[in-house]
């Protein structure tokens, strides 16, 4: 070898030595990203103020990827700073790509750009093109929408509603202004779109999640579900269900989620975000941003239940000492530490997991009505999934008032009928549907009455009760026609809760939700099994427990059972016949069972089944493997 070749032979074998080092251990079953704004990588040209913040983050949490942020609010990163951020994070074994968000002034009701402006359309073609010249890779945040109302968009809708203009604009934005520029100066990149956790209203700003995953190389997932009391209202369940959903619109392209610790309550909710996301088994988690991260552990973050020390999230055991990069122990000091504690932790089991099983939601393009329901019927133990297209080969299909948006939804539910399976209804659905079709199959109504009630019966006498009283709508049904499986009272007088009619070879069942759809978790226990047994016919297990209670089912007979409740939970889960005890992933200690005796009706046997009895500890989870 000549004198030039070794030289730079031995500059390479360096490079990639220190790489290593600086890279340190990574996750065995998922990646970490870190997104920087443009705000923080305005900075980064300065490594006085890169390399200690660095420092800290990457002592605490392990990270494999930075997203460093091109454009946000008018604020563009220079060239030379960005080329010294790019070569920080390599030369210390850091992937990079960039980030873009379209957004003229966030602060301001998220401002976006006017996609019906020629100045803003040239302003984000240029941005994208700016970005593509320097990554092999570029992701939007959230904000590529329009949410505009100026006198031009009004021109240009013309007598469009708002919705299907927007819809129109922003496909061919998407080809027009990011996806061709950007493969223009670089063919090579790859340009994924990341849609935000508001899935259910995106069509009113232009989402389109019709058109938008055919054309970008793939997708990214909002899963933050922050506080559910907050102005949005997501259940913590969404976290997990968004990104199953994002991954049906493009299969095997959804790139991660992405979690932020904004309304923050406890550092245990933040963690929840992080390993739900995980649940979903995305290959990827991006933590939302490189600035929140650098936010102090505050003895606030500590939740009175966190002197449990078998909670999932023990924040004692995360103030632990941990190494840095000279291997001497310092006390954790950010919310990054709260991140690299979870991932240590879910790391231990998540590779022993299959690919995630739920009960098929069928949601149409654009559809809207009882808007984000699969995640309070997640909530209640239901493991469920949302599809875009009617799924034809399933034991049982659940639609809620989105489902009205197919004018061909009555003639699906009756080949799934005629076909022998079964389908579940909201009484959302039925009301909006009752005079268009459905009578063909049960002549049931929803009329303009409510019920208050306390008192339901779900099995042979069997009288349970709420916590608390609940308005539902009624339900008028013609007696012998269709039949009542579990029935609420107040005083004599009775309504239906789960309904059932028989059509050809199937089984139509209604559900009622209540006027306030969170009183779903205070069905008694036996109403809420009523309708996991019907909904979940073919799962290994099925979860005896109030609501705030989740089910997470794998096809390799694991599952994860969760709490979201702020104490301890004693809850049952019944195996299927195929099972009778169960193995602790985490602790590695085998559960016995109990047999108990089950009637599905009053003519037929009992079957005899195994129920394992678990404890539940505080926003925490059991991970089992199911066996013979």
């Amino acid at each position: 070898m000549n004198p030039t070749k070794k030289i730079i032979f031995s500059l390479a074998f360096l490079l990639l030595a220190v790489s290593a080092i600086y890279a340190g251990d990574h996750y065995k079953n998922f990646k970490v990203a870190v997104y920087s704004r443009a705000y923080e990588t305005a900075k980064m040209g300065d490594n006085n103020y890169l390399e200690p913040i660095w420092d800290e983050i990457s002592r605490q949490v392990k990270v494999d990827k930075v997203y460093l942020e091109t454009h946000r609010d008018l604020l563009i990163v220079d060239e030379a700073t960005l080329t010294k951020a790019k070569t920080f994070f390599q030369n210390r074994g850091i992937e990079t790509a960039g980030g873009i968000t379209l957004t003229v002034d966030e602060s301001n009701n998220f401002e976006t750009f006017c996609y019906s402006n020629p100045e803003h359309r040239k302003k984000v073609k240029e941005i994208v093109e700016f970005t593509a010249r320097h990554f092999d890779e570029l992701i939007l945040d959230d904000f590529f929408f329009t949410n505009c109302k100026c006198e031009l968009c009004v021109k240009a809708k013309g007598t469009k509603s708002w919705t299907d203009f927007r819809l129109e604009l922003m496909t061919k934005a998407a080809t027009d202004l990011v996806i061709d520029p950007a493969k223009e100066v670089n063919p090579n990149v790859k340009v994924v779109i990341k849609y935000p956790n508001w899935y259910d209203h995106f069509q009113g700003c232009g989402f389109n999640l019709e058109t938008e995953p055919k054309l970008f190389d793939g997708l990214y997932t909002g899963t933050e579900t922050r506080d559910p009391s907050g102005n949005q209202h997501l259940q913590p369940y969404l976290g997990y269900l968004v990104y199953r959903y994002f991954n049906n619109l493009k299969s095997g392209k959804n790139g991660g989620g992405w979690v932020d610790p904004g309304g923050l309550t406890f550092m245990d909710r933040y963690a929840e975000q992080l390993w739900l996301t995980m649940f979903a088994k995305a290959p990827e988690i991006t933590l939302f941003d490189f600035r929140q991260l650098q936010r102090p552990l505050l003895k606030s973050d500590r939740a009175a239940w966190q002197s449990l020390a078998t909670c999932s999230f023990n924040y004692d055991e995360m103030m632990k000492p941990v190494p840095d990069k000279t291997g001497k122990m310092v006390q954790p000091t950010t919310i990054a530490r709260a991140a690299g504690y979870t991932f240590e932790t879910i790391d231990q089991f998540l590779g022993q997991l299959g690919n995630p099983l739920g009960v098929k939601s069928y949601k149409p393009f654009h559809s809207t009505g009882e808007e984000f329901l699969q995640n309070y019927i997640g909530m209640t133990g239901v493991p469920m999934d949302i599809v875009p297209e009617f799924p034809e080969n399933e034991p049982i299909v659940f639609l809620t008032e989105q489902a009205k948006s197919d004018p061909q939804i009555v003639s699906k539910i009756k080949k799934q009928l005629l076909s022998g399976k079964d389908i579940m209804v909201t009484s959302g659905f039925l009301k909006t549907m009752q005079d268009k079709g459905i009578g063909d199959i049960v002549e049931l109504r929803v009329n303009d009455a409510k019920a208050t009630v306390k008192e339901f019966v779900a099995g042979w006498g069997q009288h349970s009760f709420s916590g608390k009283a609940m308005i539902i709508p009624q339900i008028n049904y013609l007696t012998n026609d269709s039949w009542e499986i579990v029935s609420a009272f107040d005083g004599t007088n009775g309504w239906p809760i789960i309904h059932r009619a028989n059509y050809a070879k199937g089984k139509f069942y209604v559900l009622t939700i209540p006027d306030n759809v969170t009183d779903l978790y205070q069905y008694p226990v036996d109403v809420l099994s009523k309708i996991r047994e019907i909904l979940t016919p073919n799962m290994p297990a099925l979860l005896e427990a109030t609501g705030n209670n989740s089910l997470f089912v794998y096809d390799n007979n694991t599952v994860i059972v969760e709490s979201f409740t702020n104490e301890t939970q004693l809850v049952k889960l019944r195996l299927s016949e195929k099972f009778t005890k169960a193995t602790d992933l985490i602790s590695g200690k085998e559960i016995s069972g109990e047999k108990k005796e089950y009637f599905l009706t009053r003519r037929q046997p009992a079957i005899v089944k195994t129920v394992l009895n678990l404890e539940l500890k505080p926003h925490s989870y059991i991970v089992l493997k199911l066996e013979k």
